[in-house]
Formats: C-alpha cells, structure tokens, sequence
C-alpha cells in the first residue's frame, strides 16, 4: 500500500479524493489488512488553522479515515517549522496563497508590527519568506526516494528570481519535473492569480541532471470559465488526461508542431529551460485570439471578468510593493 501526505490539508479535500479513488479503482482486491492500512496509514497532514483542523478532523472521520478517540492522521501545526520524519509515496497539495510567510508581535512601544518569516531549514536548498517556494522544498523533503508529487503552484513560482531560481534548479536536478499544467485564472486562488500543478518524481542524489524533457499543457490561453454560464467541468481536462498518459508517460507525443503552432501539449529539453533568463518555467506559445481577432471577442460577461482579474492582479502587485516600501 502507498502512503499519501497533504502538508497543508485545509478540510481534507485531497484525502477524500484519493481515498475515493483507490476504493474505486480496487474495491474487490481489498482485504482486510489493506483496507486497514486504508484507513489508519495512509494518510499524512498538517493544518495550521484550528478551525479548519477540527473541520478537516471531522470531515476525515465521517469518511472513516483515521480515529477521532484514537491515533489522528492530521496534526495542527505549522509543516514548514520542522522535517515530521516521515517519508511518503505521494504528496498532493494546494499551498496557501500569499508570497509571504510573517509573524505579528507587539513592540516595545506597544504597537503590533509584522515581521516576514524565514524559515532556515538545513535540509532547504535556499531560505526564502516565500511560501510556496518553502513548500516545495517541503514536500522534496517528505517524499521517498522515489516519490511523486502534484503541487499547485501561482506563476511567480515559475518566473522568480533569487531563490526561486535556485529552486527551480534543485528541482530540475533533483527530480523528474516531467509535466507542468497552465490553469485558468481563478481555479485554485483568488480572482486574477494565475495557478499551475507542476508534477515531479523525486530521483536518488547524484551528479547527473534528473529532469530531461518538461512537458507544458496550456490550459489557459483562450480558455475562458465563469461560475454560472460555463463553469469548468471534469470532461474539460479529459484532453490534458490523454496527452499525459499515465499508463506510460514515455510515450507522450506533442500535439504543438510548426504546423500546428496552437497546439496545446509541447515539450522542451532541459537545456533549453537552463538557457533561459533565470531558468524560468513561465513558458507559453499559444496566440491569444482575443488580442489578434477583435471580430470573435468572447462574451461581455467573460471580459469583465478578465478585466477585473487584471485589475486585482495588479492592485495586489501594488499593494506588495506597498508593504515593501513601508518596512524599507
């Protein structure tokens, strides 16, 4: 049986959806000892708010994962404090939204103040306030020698420099970051921050690059959901599920050629990604036919929409800068 871990669980929602997977999948292999394992073993998380951690707590035990009079497969904590010691066969996580880890305190003068949070983890590549770069570097931590991890990620993940960068080229090292999914806008995050799921295999240290290929699956450019008129479906990512290919993702083929430019599915070498301005993943070729055909513009309801991301993208972009200039 695999072990699964979700280091910033929220109420569970990546444990029911696995546990309801693999009881699909093998409800008639099942025996007793496996479904056991099912429920009191498999599952590994960590949610640093009380509330959501005692709705996570319930949810898991009204689908019988984990014993609430007994041993808990979730804890209440912050995961990025300390390596937990444990090691897993999969990580699927969401990590909050937010650049920026902080604590608040009170000042000598009696006035509360917010002081951005480093974490100095010896086995982190790179220290950084970053959230999300510090969960990644997390979750290599927690997974086995031969793990596998789906993370959802915002741009900046992709693009940033400094110890972004340095992550970034861990990760290339490091493991088999073999897929990276471009999501709309407005799917995992907030309106107008733009979320991806990179996809790795952690690989035994030594001296040779890991990664080969990255192959990208541009689900966003001129990909357009709205919660009421065309809100997205699962059948929607039936067509990344096929260029995928789970049953042997050696077997990938492009469906972008120079014939083809629009083609959502593309891969790129290594060596290309190294040779790129701060070895940046942000990468993206589909023509945005809302920019080039101004007679086929998509509904006014989904331009508002995209507006409003934009705007918010951008005041928050202001904001950040804001809370820089403050502390400088």
């Amino acid at each position: 049986m695999k072990t699964i871990a979700d280091p910033c669980c929220g109420s569970g929602g990546f444990f029911l959806a696995s546990q309801d997977f693999i009881a699909n999948e093998y409800r008639e292999t099942l025996d007793r000892d496996q479904k056991e394992f099912l429920k009191n073993k498999t599952f590994y998380g960590t949610e640093l708010v009380p509330t959501t951690y005692k709705l996570c707590l319930m949810n898991l035990y009204l689908h019988n994962i984990g014993d609430i009079y007994g041993e808990v497969p979730v804890k209440q904590a912050d995961a990025l404090l300390t390596d937990p010691g444990y090691r897993v066969d999969y990580v699927l996580t969401n990590p909050p939204f937010g650049k920026k880890s902080s604590i608040t305190f009170t000042n000598e003068e009696g006035e509360t103040e917010n002081e951005d949070l480093v974490y100095n983890r010896s086995e982190f590549w790179t220290t950084s306030s970053n959230k999300q770069l510090n969960f990644v570097q997390h979750i290599y931590t927690i997974l086995n020698a031969t793990g596998k991890a789906a993370v959802v990620v915002p741009d900046n993940v992709l693009f940033e420099g400094g110890a972004g960068e340095t992550v970034r080229r861990q990760l290339l090292q490091n493991t088999d970051l073999h897929t990276i999914l471009r999501l709309p806008t407005g799917i995992f995050y907030k309106q107008g921050v733009k979320a991806n799921v990179i996809f790795f295999d952690k690989r035994p240290t030594g001296p040779d690059t890991k990664t080969s290929d990255v192959w990208i699956y541009d689900f966003r450019t001129n990909v357009h959901f709205t919660l009421k008129k065309n809100p997205m479906k699962d059948s929607d990512l039936d067509d990344f599920v096929k260029c995928y290919n789970p049953e042997n993702r050696h077997g990938r083929k492009q469906t972008w050629s120079e014939d083809n430019p629009d083609g959502r599915w593309r891969k790129f070498t290594v060596d290309e990604i190294k040779k790129r301005d701060k070895t940046s993943l942000d990468i993206f070729w589909v023509k945005d036919k809302d920019l080039a055909d101004l007679d086929n513009l998509p509904e006014p309801d989904v331009l508002a929409e995209d507006i409003i991301e934009n705007l918010q993208s951008a005041l928050d972009g202001f904001r950040a800068l804001q809370d820089k200039l403050n502390k400088a």
